[in-house]
This record gives structure tokens, C-alpha cells and sequence, in this order.
């Protein structure tokens, strides 16, 4: 795994030269030092998890084979066309959300000099996708066919982010719009597609498949994706800052949470009454309430429900497709999160 992640690292910076010699605009010296700064500060600093899924699963799909230098390079550029992605996603989202720190280091946008600047840094960022695409892909007879999926994973994730925002309206907070139907919507559009279903589909594109073949493994795939996301929100609250490497700010921030629509669900009058006085407060004495409530109601146990049905009900699903190398694939990255604890 340690020389795949090498091996990996090394297409970014091939990636990266290409880029900045792009033919089709004029580069000065400090447009070229600027664009290859941005790169550097958003694309490679996360885990790398969505652009290295993408070579596992093309490697599960052609039963464990041996790649060929030219499988594992075409691999490796598509995973890294997720990160760009993904980099695209979080600079702008760091900005809707006033966010300030990302990865362990300040936004982007919160850099001496950039600020606003990094509105158009994620549109060229969006551009980059296209341009990688073009230089390795034209003459592949899926080429169209990749260009398909990311537009159509980017336009799920932005219309997911849409309701999420509209969701959370500043000034208009509203626990009544809140249910188990919206988060698993917001969760579908804004997280999974892009985060689980787009590194499997670009190897099943890239190994030859159709993907309307391939409508349950979506399915299973954006399951598991909402299965991950209820982690998080379960983690933010309840999981040691140390280990997932940030402090959890869902009650803070009033976010959709699994937690406080779970807690909605279960909760008496007397109970939503303390929800509802305290939910989305920045002071720690209402934070702490949230909390109270949150062991008085034991979502700790009820998650613990949630999260042996899910992975069950899961290993179903994979069983029941026909195809053994998808099989693997989908066990693949359903062991990577069971029971995660970051």
C-alpha cells in the first residue's frame, strides 16, 4: 500500500507540471508560482481514501491482476481527478461556512493575500478535471463516458450542498425541517455519489463496464455513503477529538444532524422543549444540555443499533450481486469504515 500511495504521489506531480504548462494559456511567472501554490495547499493534504479507491477497486474488478504501468498511471490520474474534485468542493464550502481551519491549517481563503481570489481558484480547480480528462483520455473509447460521470456527480453534490444551505438558513433556525427524509437527502446528494459511488464507477468505466449495468452497485454504494455520514455526525459528538483529529461543532453550528433527528424522533414533549432552547447555540452551557440530552435519550446505544443493522443489511446487498470481482470491491470499502472510530 505505502508504494501505491508513492506511486500515487508521483502522478500528482506529473499531473501538476502538465498543468502548469498548459499550451492553451500564456503563463507568466507569478500566475504559474500562484497556481502551483493553490494546488499544493488544497489538493494532496487529505487522506487520499476517494483517489486511491480507485486503483483497489480497478484492481478487485481485474481479480487481484497485476496492473501494467499504463493501468496503474490511468488509475492513479482518474483518483487524482477526485481530489481535484473534492479540493474544488472544500475551498468553496470553507467560504459558505466562514470556516477556518481545513485539514489542520487555515482555509484557503483565510491566507494574507488570497481571500476572495479563491472563489475563481476553485473554478480553475473545476477546469483542472477537464484538463487531465483531455490529456489522457481523449482517445479511450470511454472518454465521453467519464466526462458523463463527473459532471453528473458534480451536479448531484452541489444541488446537495444547495439543500443543506437552504436547510440551515442563518437566522431562520427551524428544528421542524428537520427529519431522517432531509439528512438522508442532504447526505445522498452532498457526500455519497462523489465520495463512494464516483471512485467505484470510474473503474468499472475504465474496466469496460456500462454503468446503467451497474444501478444496484450505486445503490449499495450511496447506502454506505449515508451509513458513513451518520458515523461522522455520531463521531463529531461522541468520538475523542484526539483520535478524529478536530472538535465537533454539529450542535454549535445547528447542523442536520443524525443525532438531533434521531433525538426528534424519540424525544418527549419535555425533551424537544430542551432541543429546541438549546440546539444551535454557540455557548457551551447550551452545547452541554444538547449533550445531557443526547445520554438521557441513549443515542450512543441507538447508533450502536443503527450501525449492526447497516453493515447486515449491507453484506446482504453485496452478496446478492452476481459478480464476485464487484463483490469484492464493494467488501472492500465497507471494511475500511465498519466500525470506524475517525
Amino acid at each position: 500500500m505505502a508504494d501505491l500511495k508513492s506511486a500515487f504521489l508521483n502522478v500528482y506531480s506529473q499531473l501538476k507540471s502538465e498543468l502548469l504548462q498548459d499550451p492553451s494559456f500564456e503563463f507568466t511567472d507569478d500566475s504559474r508560482q500562484w497556481v502551483e501554490k493553490m494546488l499544493d495547499y488544497n489538493v494532496p493534504g487529505g487522506k487520499l481514501n476517494r483517489g486511491l479507491s480507485v486503483i483497489d477497486s480497478y484492481r478487485l474488478l481485474k481479480d487481484g491482476k497485476e496492473l501494467t504501468q499504463d493501468e496503474i498511471f490511468l488509475t492513479s490520474a482518474l483518483g487524482w481527478c477526485i481530489e481535484w474534485l473534492q479540493a474544488y468542493f472544500l475551498v468553496l464550502d470553507d467560504i459558505m461556512d466562514s470556516s477556518h481551519t481545513r485539514r489542520g491549517q487555515p482555509c484557503w481563503f483565510r491566507l494574507p493575500n488570497v481571500g476572495m481570489i479563491a472563489v475563481n481558484d476553485g473554478v480553475i480547480l473545476r477546469n483542472h478535471i477537464t484538463r487531465i480528462l483531455k490529456n489522457h483520455f481523449r482517445g479511450k473509447p470511454y472518454y465521453v463516458d467519464l466526462l458523463d460521470l463527473f459532471n453528473e456527480v458534480e451536479f448531484q453534490t452541489a444541488s446537495g450542498q444547495m439543500i443543506d444551505l437552504i436547510t440551515t438558513l442563518e437566522g431562520e433556525k427551524d428544528l421542524s425541517k428537520y427529519s431522517l427524509q432531509q439528512h438522508r437527502r442532504i447526505v445522498q446528494y452532498k457526500t455519497a455519489y462523489y465520495s463512494f459511488y464516483l471512485p467505484v464507477a470510474c473503474a468499472l468505466v475504465m474496466a469496460g463496464e456500462n454503468l446503467d449495468n451497474h444501478i444496484d452497485v450505486k445503490n449499495i454504494l450511496v447506502d454506505m455513503g449515508i451509513y458513513f455520514q451518520v458515523q461522522d455526525d455520531y463521531l463529531d459528538c461522541f468520538g475523542n477529538p484526539e483520535t478524529i483529529g478536530k472538535i465537533g461543532t454539529d450542535i454549535e453550528d445547528f447542523k442536520c444532524s443524525w443525532l438531533v433527528v434521531k433525538a426528534l424522533e424519540i424525544c418527549n414533549e419535555e425533551q424537544k422543549k430542551v432541543l429546541y432552547e438549546n440546539y444551535g447555540k454557540p455557548d457551551p452551557a447550551n452545547v452541554a444540555k444538547v449533550k445531557a440530552l443526547y445520554n438521557e435519550l441513549n443515542l450512543k446505544g441507538v447508533f450502536e443499533d443503527y450501525e449492526s443493522k447497516s453493515y447486515e443489511r449491507l453484506v446482504t446487498s453485496i452478496e446478492a450481486h452476481p459478480s464476485k470481482p464487484v463483490q469484492a470491491v464493494l467488501k472492500s470499502f465497507l471494511g475500511k469504515i465498519y466500525r470506524r472510530q475517525k
